[in-house]
């Protein structure tokens, strides 16, 4: 695929320091952008990293049709870079699109415009262990127009940031009964802006407290456990891994949950798709088979959980470095990410 390519005349990955990455704080020399128009979608451009312009009347800015996806790509031992599962990214982004009435965007730009991108700012990924350069492939509706209807024209577009861990350390969880996240029939399964929007006071409510993240449960009893602000969850209860299921439509499907599910499975443990009751992990803590607690997420990675606090109880667990199920899928998940073991699954997608 041809795709149109402006440099910058001198590119500032020299100024990366690694030892001082934060999530989401720099970015690549470049990004790719292309327009929907006319019912169709145009030729994606590289260009230098920088400022957009938009009318103040544009429809993303007052009727929310904005949809993103994160994605890592990982320094391999030779040198080059891969990018981790990105056609299940392509493919949730357009359930999204579906579910919003913006139009999908075709495979070809997302993975090649993709591909080209990333080999272009190479030098941005960085080596460290731990380290990976996110990656944030997003489309906004573009009409000039304030009326609440889909938008006509739509801006696909890919930026890159080099990135260290998002959580430095086990975090602490709010089980959440008074607000929420997504019901039924909703937008919940979709990486839609307005789904993060919603959950800012919330989450700066629990963290005030003393937490990390909220813990979503429904909508009807606040009963059944949905996922974490920025994560997918799971629980080893005696020996087995249990994750809410998929089935309500208020879950997102998780790229790394997906890669999670499969590695639990390779190792013989057990794992329960299905709907979890709160109540069911306090029993479990008090008869003490409740052994275990992450989160999974592109930007999170693997996160181990410290504790869960559900109606003024705090559920403490071991301490997170010892958790013999979740330590060891996460080392085999960063193995295949960082291409020092056999990638069996064909999880990586080579870019150089």
């Amino acid at each position: 695929m041809d795709i149109k390519i402006s440099k910058v005349a001198n590119s500032r990955a020299h100024e990366l320091r690694k030892d001082e990455l934060v999530f989401g704080k720099e970015y690549a020399d470049h990004m790719l952008v292309c327009d929907y128009k006319d019912g169709q979608w145009g030729t994606p451009e590289i260009v230098p990293y920088g400022p957009l312009s938009l009318s103040p009347s544009t429809s993303a800015l007052h009727y929310g049709q904005a949809i993103f996806e994160g994605v890592k790509a990982y320094r391999q031992p030779d040198g080059t870079a891969a990018v981790f599962r990105p056609e299940k990214n392509w493919e949730r982004l357009n359930k999204s699109a579906a579910r919003l009435d913006m139009p999908e965007i075709p495979k070809e730009i997302f993975l090649e415009g993709m591909r080209q991108l990333i080999a272009l700012d190479n030098s941005w990924v960085p080596n460290e262990d731990g380290t990976s350069l996110y990656i944030r492939p997003f489309m906004m509706a573009t009409d000039e127009f304030l009326g609440v209807r889909s938008s006509h024209d739509y801006k696909f577009m890919i930026i890159n940031s080099p990135a260290g861990p998002y959580y430095s350390k086990p975090v602490r969880i709010y089980v959440q009964e008074k607000y929420v996240r997504a019901v039924p029939g909703g937008i919940g399964y979709t990486k839609a802006a307005g789904n993060y929007g919603a959950s800012m006071l919330p989450t700066s409510e629990i963290k005030k407290m003393g937490y990390d993240q909220i813990l979503w449960t429904d909508a009807f009893e606040h009963k059944f456990v949905q996922e974490i602000g920025t994560m997918n969850v799971f629980f080893i209860v005696d020996g087995k891994a249990l994750t809410p299921d998929l089935n309500s439509g208020t879950i997102l499907a998780g790229v790394t949950r997906d890669s999670v599910i499969a590695l639990l499975k390779e190792n013989g443990i057990p794992v329960e798709e299905r709907p979890i009751s709160i109540l069911e992990l306090v029993q479990a803590y008090k008869e003490g088979k409740f052994q275990e607690a992450f989160g999974t997420g592109t930007a999170a990675s693997m996160s181990l959980i410290q504790d869960l606090t559900y109606e003024g109880e705090t559920l403490t667990l071991p301490p997170a470095e010892t958790f013999p199920i979740a330590n060891k899928i996460k080392k085999q998940l960063d193995d295949i990410r960082y291409g020092r073991t056999e990638d069996k699954n064909g999880w990586l997608f080579k870019v150089n």
